[in-house]
């Protein structure tokens, strides 16, 4: 499953699809009026009066065509409580074969804002990691998040940081779900060499090597396998300024 973001400015209203809000713990939404119309606003208002404040989610349907997705926030979350926050969003939209949704930012009243949404949408990529390469059936979905509003500026400086974190983290979750009769040492190693390509410092030491640093404990586990024995060393020094 693969989740994508885009990033865009200008908000057409009266659009169908499927829209989500940020709101404060009583369901109040800020700054509708460049999505809804006047009338829309109305029965929304009438629709939030009785629904529970209690729920992670609140969704309603505005009409056939347009669907309210409430994600109410309480005052000082912790970094990890967006996160989980985002990953429950993200379990919630899958839940409800929700594939295409567009989170309208200008009801958010939170600071950092960059911080806030960098969290949420790092800890919904990650939670939509899914392991799904021996499948017969493979179940492929396409989670489309559109971001709307003028805050989209602020999140985009930090956008790399997250998509680093992310890369690393699926990297790694894939080695671990790997089966030993594939990830046996051979291909593990050759696997973490191919991260040079990203700037790490890669030493693999082959029996040979091992033998002249006088590993013999090391050595010595491998002998009953056919595969061979490896040391692997990864080094990080930082970017080089250009």
């Amino acid at each position: 499953m693969t989740v994508q973001v885009n990033y865009k400015n200008n908000i057409i209203a009266n659009s169908a699809g499927n829209y989500a809000f940020f709101t404060d713990e009583k369901l109040q939404i800020k700054n509708l009026k460049n999505t809804f119309s006047n009338h829309e606003i109305s029965f929304i208002s009438e629709i939030i009066k009785k629904k529970s404040t209690k729920k992670s989610f609140v969704s309603f349907d505005l009409s056939s065509k347009k669907r309210i997705i409430l994600i109410p926030i309480k005052e000082n979350l912790k970094n990890v409580e967006i996160e989980h926050l985002g990953a429950n969003f993200y379990n919630y939209i899958h839940e409800n074969s929700i594939n295409d949704i567009s989170i309208n930012l200008d009801s958010l009243k939170i600071k950092p804002f960059k911080d806030y949404l960098g969290c949420f949408l790092h800890g919904l990529k990650l939670r939509s990691y899914d392991f799904n390469i021996y499948k017969s059936k493979k179940e492929k979905k396409n989670y489309i998040i559109n971001i709307l509003g003028k805050k989209n500026n602020s999140f985009s400086k930090n956008e790399l940081k997250f998509k680093a974190l992310e890369d690393g983290l699926k990297f790694t979750k894939d080695l671990v779900s790997e089966p030993g009769n594939i990830l046996h040492p051979d291909e593990y190693a050759k696997r973490l060499n191919l991260l040079k390509k990203i700037g790490l410092k890669i030493n693999v030491y082959n029996e040979k090597k091992l033998k002249k640093l006088g590993m013999n404990a090391l050595l010595g586990v491998g002998q009953g396998s056919i595969r061979g024995s490896y040391l692997v060393t990864l080094e990080w020094n930082g970017l080089k300024n250009k």
